[in-house]
């Protein structure tokens, strides 16, 4: 995945980050306190922030930092993010309860990703 790259998914992640956030506190909001899953939402949407934020840093890092373990802690980002926050979006939209089960490899992905940027700066600086 290229600086560049990196860089776009970060920006757009960030767009629709606000805009799932604005839509869940909104357009479902009745149905996710019908549900009781407005705690589901709210992690998946801080989640999604924190780790957008991540990615961005990460993109920005790669401007004075060229460390192979960047590149994997932004995979680990982006794809931590999609199976994460995506999986609990889905649950939260279909009920079906044993996406619940694919969330923590979304963590997991997450984890190493954080992982990987203290070994990238570590190694780089």
């Amino acid at each position: 995945m290229t600086q560049k790259t990196i860089l776009l998914i970060a920006s757009a992640l960030g767009a629709l980050t606000v805009a799932i956030g604005a839509f869940g506190a909104h357009a479902l909001a009745p149905m996710l306190q019908a549900t009781n899953r407005v705690d589901t939402f709210e992690t998946a949407v801080k989640y999604q922030m924190y780790h957008t934020l991540a990615l961005l840093a990460v993109g920005l890092l790669l401007f004075q930092v060229q460390q192979p373990a960047l590149q994997v802690a932004a995979w680990c980002f982006f794809l931590g993010i999609l199976i994460f926050s995506g999986s609990l979006y889905v649950l939260i939209l279909s009920g079906v309860t044993w996406l619940g089960a694919i969330t923590p490899i979304g963590g997991t992905l997450l984890i190493v990703g954080w992982g990987a940027l203290f070994y990238a700066v570590l190694k780089a600086l």
